[in-house]
């Protein structure tokens, strides 16, 4: 492993651990835990709502500079979204995101203007969406003890 310096970022390790059939704990190197599993199985995120819980966790984090600047720092808003999985192709071909705010504050104009400019910031700087809508190449090694 390389060796950490002040002008090295840290980079946190993330992995997942086997807890029971189709059961999993999601963890990383920061100390955070997501337990992971089957539809149906409560108390667990299946990996797709994880990557869709991604996605809107990244919209929220992309906008709140420009939305906390326009609406103070303690703003609501939920970010929803939803999609249903095509399950003969083992994909989501759309996701939906709405983004819940109150904005009666501001008059029409101002409101519109506030919409394009959260558009704006969440197209440049949402890695999770930018990816998903562009694709990226997955690799998968397996290794053994033996």
């Amino acid at each position: 492993m390389a060796e950490q310096t002040s002008d090295t970022p840290a980079t946190t390790s993330l992995w997942v651990e086997r807890t029971g059939t189709r059961r999993y704990t999601g963890r990383s190197s920061r100390g955070a835990e997501v337990l992971i599993g089957s539809d149906g199985v409560e108390g667990v995120f299946t990996p797709g709502e994880l990557l869709k819980i991604a996605l809107a966790a990244c919209t929220g984090m992309s906008s709140d500079f420009p939305l906390s600047r326009r609406l103070g720092d303690s703003y609501d808003a939920t970010i929803r979204v939803s999609g249903a999985a095509d399950r003969e192709n083992e994909v989501y071909p759309q996701l939906d995101e709405v983004l819940e705010l109150d904005l009666s504050e501001l008059d029409a104009a101002a409101q519109e203007r506030l919409v394009a400019l959260v558009e704006r910031s969440v197209d440049k700087v949402c890695t999770v969406g930018r990816t998903l809508k562009t694709g990226t190449k997955v690799t998968l090694t397996v290794e053994s003890d033996a």
